[in-house]
């Protein structure tokens, strides 16, 4: 028995009927993710954050780039000497502390 040129065979019903359900699993899929808006929030979150962790780590480098080299042992050596010496840090920070208050009483 001969088949008529337009009626397509079993198998290719079949290759067809498996191609739309994969087509329509993966809509389903898409329409699945942009529905989960809980979802959505979280990964963009969660992006948002890694990229300010990124930029807030350059902005350091940056900075610690910037600061020469004199400034940080400066820096350094204050440092130790209020470790050295806590009561004449003390006594500097309350020294300028009056100033401050006495300058802002006379105004």
């Amino acid at each position: 028995m001969e088949r008529d040129q337009k009626t397509p065979e079993p198998e290719e019903i079949r290759r067809e009927i498996e191609e739309t359900r994969e087509g329509l699993g993966e809509t389903v899929e898409g329409l699945a993710r942009k529905a989960d808006v809980k979802g959505q929030v979280k990964r963009k979150a969660a992006e948002t954050q890694e990229s300010v962790k990124t930029k807030a780590a350059r902005a350091q480098e940056k900075a610690g780039e910037a600061i020469p080299d004199q400034a940080r042992q400066t820096a350094a050596q204050a440092a130790e000497s209020v470790r050295e010496r806590p009561a004449r840090a003390i006594a500097v920070a309350a020294l300028v502390g009056g100033l401050l208050l006495w300058a802002l009483a006379r105004r």
